[in-house]
């Protein structure tokens, strides 16, 4: 028997989070297959889309913080899917690229992300999961707490 959540089922931060954990069950699990996290395929993402972000810029565009960053880099980098350079710009900093294996390697994870995507879509029905993505989008980008 399911409790009532009472007034939490018209909270949207409730409502967000519990959604939030079985999209990432299932990503979750898919990814795991390949030693990843959804953490992990973000970053991969984001540095492939800006070869040659700073760890800082990446870090900060997902919301990720330093201290659990570098750790996450370093095993990327051991496993040659990403390449640190020092950074033509500023020499105390580092650029962050894929290699030609990272490259290859988010291929496969961009395809098996398509279809969790695909999953989802199908879940909610394309018009649901179309209209869910503007707002959630704008709630993503809040800069500061409402």
């Amino acid at each position: 028997m399911a409790l009532d959540l009472g007034p939490l089922d018209g909270h949207v931060g409730y409502l967000l989070r519990r959604a939030q954990l079985a999209v990432f069950a299932d990503i979750g699990a898919v990814l795991a297959a390949h030693g990843m996290s959804p953490a992990d395929y973000a970053v991969l993402t984001v540095i492939d889309s800006n070869p040659g972000a700073g760890p800082s810029q990446v870090a900060e565009t997902l919301g990720i913080q330093k201290t659990n960053f570098v750790p996450l880099i370093r095993r990327m980098e051991a496993r040659g899917l990403v390449l640190r350079t020092p950074s033509a710009r500023d020499r105390r900093s580092v650029d962050l690229t894929l290699t030609d294996e990272g490259k290859t390697f988010l291929a496969t994870l961009h395809a098996m992300a398509q279809a969790h995507v695909d999953r989802v879509r199908d879940h909610l029905g394309p018009a649901e999961y179309e209209a869910l993505l503007a707002p959630l989008q704008r709630l993503a980008t809040l800069m500061r707490p409402l």
